[in-house]
């Protein structure tokens, strides 16, 4: 009985130790249902407005947390600690890797030495999530759901796994989420009770900021594997099928670029022509006018006009 509990047990343990049990064999692609437990009540937990109700507080917290925390992730869980396209200081960091941690898309080191790895095997068979060899929804939302895709990537990170408050967010990846239930929460609580006339309370702001937010927020970041594959075009003709779409650039505030991004992928700057809009880079140009980011890598100008000789372009 102990032998059968034990995985079950593990996983349920993983929810708040991601690194609990690191020496176990990892490679299954099959569904680990304990594993997504969390997942599927997040989705289910969106019912909770027929509770709550909505107000206007909530809609803008709720479009607030999804811009801010798509920022984080973009710029910083991708173009910085995937890429190294720019530096900070450590201070600034460590402050966008806990907002992209709120996001609930797992921790720092995770998500960037798995972002790694696509890109080393975008498209093959080695590529946990190309839509070209195992389809859209496995793509999109599966294939976090098996053990293979669960432990961090040490090797490929080590660049930043040197930190220890790196290394605190990656392994307990689900602080980040529920610091801010908490502080949605108490906020909430708090403006029933200061501000009664903008109609909010604790828990209204946690279903609206975090759990509808932080739902929208993952759906929108993986349209880049399952769509950024497959719907676009291609101005570069790379060696896997990445597309360049401007509805998903909007959308995941400059990451629709894919196609120019999988051809120079260490540039901050993924729209790589003006017509192309790319905020996340925008707000990093602005943020290097103060100092929190500097030295952002731009794209050579062989790139810039290679891509004007390729035939097609954006969408």
């Amino acid at each position: 009985m102990a032998t059968i509990l034990r995985k079950p047990l593990l996983n349920i343990v993983r929810w708040f130790d991601s690194y609990a049990g690191a020496e176990e064999n990892m490679t299954s692609t099959e569904f680990n249902w304990v594993r997504v437990v969390p997942f599927i009540l997040l989705h289910l937990a969106c019912a909770g407005v027929l509770i709550t109700g909505t107000s206007t507080t909530a809609v803008v917290v709720c479009l607030a947390l999804f811009w801010v925390r798509m920022f984080a992730i973009t710029a910083f869980y991708h173009r910085y600690f995937a890429h190294r396209s720019y530096k900070t200081n450590r201070f600034w960091q460590f402050i966008f890797a806990l907002l992209g941690n709120m996001s609930a898309q797992r921790g720092p080191l995770w998500w960037a030495a798995h972002h790694r790895a696509h890109h080393q095997h975008s498209d093959t068979e080695e590529d946990l999530h190309s839509p070209v060899q195992r389809g859209f929804w496995w793509s999109h939302m599966g294939w976090f759901t098996c053990d293979a895709s669960f432990r961090t990537q040490l090797h490929r990170i080590k660049d930043f796994a040197r930190f220890p408050e790196l290394r605190f967010l990656d392994r307990y990846d689900s602080f980040a989420p529920l610091l801010l239930i908490v502080l949605l929460f108490v906020s909430g609580e708090a403006l029933a009770a200061w501000a009664p006339q903008l109609e909010t309370s604790g828990l209204q702001l946690v279903v609206w900021g975090f759990v509808i937010s932080t739902v929208f927020l993952f759906h929108a970041t993986v349209t880049i594997n399952s769509l950024g594959h497959i719907w676009g075009s291609r101005r570069f003709n790379t060696k896997d099928h990445s597309r360049n779409n401007a509805l998903l650039a909007l959308l995941t505030l400059g990451e629709g670029w894919h196609n120019n991004h999988h051809r120079w992928a260490v540039s901050a700057r993924q729209g790589f022509y003006w017509w192309e809009i790319d905020i996340s880079y925008m707000v990093l140009k602005a943020m290097s006018w103060v100092g929190i980011v500097y030295d952002l890598s731009p794209v050579p100008r062989h790139v810039l006009e290679e891509g004007r000789k390729q035939k097609g372009g954006s969408l």
